[in-house]
């Protein structure tokens, strides 16, 4: 029996293999990411791994996916479900300032043990194709009728992954079939494009044209985590990579990292297969898939979101150091983040919880700035509602509250105190080098 997390794994690493096949950069991009973290780790080795083990740094990546309608989300979550890999969160980028025709959410392990053995995730964007800020009625419906046209996951992939979830793993051959399956579903498709259709959807979103413009889906980005997003971006700049504009995210300030600091190369321009309205085929460059990689810091609490929530609003003006304290003493002692607690010996050790989820604003700058023209509401008719729990319907199941999963984290590690142990005895000591768990 191959176990859960052996097939996540296994996942990833295909994906990976897949992508950097598509897109060489992220191979460059995955080189320099780990020689940056061995330097770190080299330059700081009393604090490299606070944040997780270097191995698991190395490891970690977060996929991201655009589907186009619903009923291919509640694929999408049998899929994921197979891997041990659950909805989390909640995002809306249509309310983002570069307003975005997609709601989000995000699969991944959600218990912290088997976000330890491997700690993927996927970024699920869905087209909210009933919008009619974007979409007016007669191309909401020639794009309900395109999507209904098209199957992105198979009898066969779907069947193995209710297996993988109902068993907790699969036996081979058919572990290793799954895999396969489900990493040959999000291969970028071959198959010509319709070069009017195409063109008309990306006057409107060129996310909308990526979604909902051929007949498949495919990995739009793949994220490695850096220990250094700083130095990452200026030995990228060095190798003459074009990078966005900025590092998306809080700023990179003297106390300790907090949430999640995103960066990415510009998208590479990629030779697609176009179909002309003669029936004849050329080759075109499109500009839609990119390198991201990201730097995690401690979870916030939602008292320590709205302190970022006010100052990411107001960049030019923002005072991190004054707003939060500058030691995990602080951030703790304010209730402002996440932390789990254990004995040693007679003392109570601290450790940060990492964020595992993602800022609806950093995810929607990411894409803005990848995209060759960027298009907001093109009516003000009412927008659609794709609140979460339509998300939920579609899929059955709960999306879980990032807030929730952490403090019921945080408050599994407190009932596993000694009762001789006490807050009074607290200390912040680095995690030993054996452990890989944040």
């Amino acid at each position: 029996m191959v176990e859960t997390w052996e097939l996540r794994a296994r996942f990833a690493a295909a994906l990976a293999k897949m992508y950097g096949d598509e897109v060489p950069a992220y191979n460059t991009l995955v080189d320099v990411t780990m020689q940056v973290n061995r330097d770190f780790a080299a330059e700081h080795p009393d604090s490299a791994e606070r944040l997780g083990s270097l191995a698991r740094v190395s490891a970690e990546r977060h996929g991201a996916i655009r589907l186009g309608t619903l009923d291919e989300l509640r694929d999408v979550a049998t899929v994921f479900g197979g891997f041990g890999m659950f909805p989390v969160g909640y995002y809306d980028l249509r309310l983002t300032d570069s307003p975005i025709p997609v709601v989000s959410t995000a699969f991944r392990p959600t218990d912290p043990a088997e976000l330890a053995r491997n700690p993927f995730r996927v970024f699920t964007s869905v087209l909210t194709g009933s919008d009619s800020r974007f979409f007016d009625t007669d191309l909401e419906r020639r794009i309900t009728g395109f999507l209904r046209r098209r199957t992105l996951f198979s009898p066969e992939l779907l069947q193995w992954a209710r297996q993988a979830n109902r068993e907790f793993g699969l036996p081979e051959p058919e572990a290793t079939q799954f895999v396969e399956a489900a990493t040959s579903a999000f291969r970028l498709g071959t198959d010509p494009i319709d070069a009017g259709w195409y063109r008309e959807l990306a006057a409107i979103s060129p996310v909308a044209a990526d979604i909902a413009g051929q007949g498949s889906t495919h990995v739009n980005h793949l994220t490695p985590r850096v220990l250094d997003i700083d130095e990452l971006y200026r030995r990228m700049t060095e190798r003459g990579i074009i990078m966005i504009d900025r590092i998306q995210g809080p700023p990179r300030w003297n106390g300790p990292p907090l949430l999640l600091r995103q960066t990415s190369f510009r998208a590479l321009a990629e030779d697609r297969r176009f179909r002309r309205p003669d029936g004849s085929v050329t080759t075109e460059p499109v500009r839609v898939r990119f390198g991201e990689v990201e730097a995690r810091g401690i979870a916030l609490t939602p008292s320590g979101r709205a302190i970022y929530d006010r100052l990411i609003a107001r960049p030019e003006n923002a005072e991190w150091g004054s707003e939060f304290p500058h030691t995990e003493d602080g951030l703790d002692d304010a209730g402002l983040a996440y932390f789990t607690y254990r004995n040693e010996g007679t003392v109570v050790v601290r450790d940060p919880i990492v964020y595992e989820d993602f800022l609806p604003a950093s995810a929607a700058g990411i894409f803005a700035s990848n995209l060759d023209s960027v298009t907001g509401f093109v009516s003000d008719a009412p927008g659609a509602e794709y609140g979460q729990d339509r998300l939920e319907g579609a899929i059955d199941r709960t999306i879980e509250d990032p807030f929730e999963l952490y403090r019921a984290q945080q408050e599994a590690s407190r009932a596993l105190l000694s009762p001789a142990n006490n807050h009074s005895r607290l200390q912040t000591l680095p995690p030993s080098n054996t452990e890989d768990s944040p």
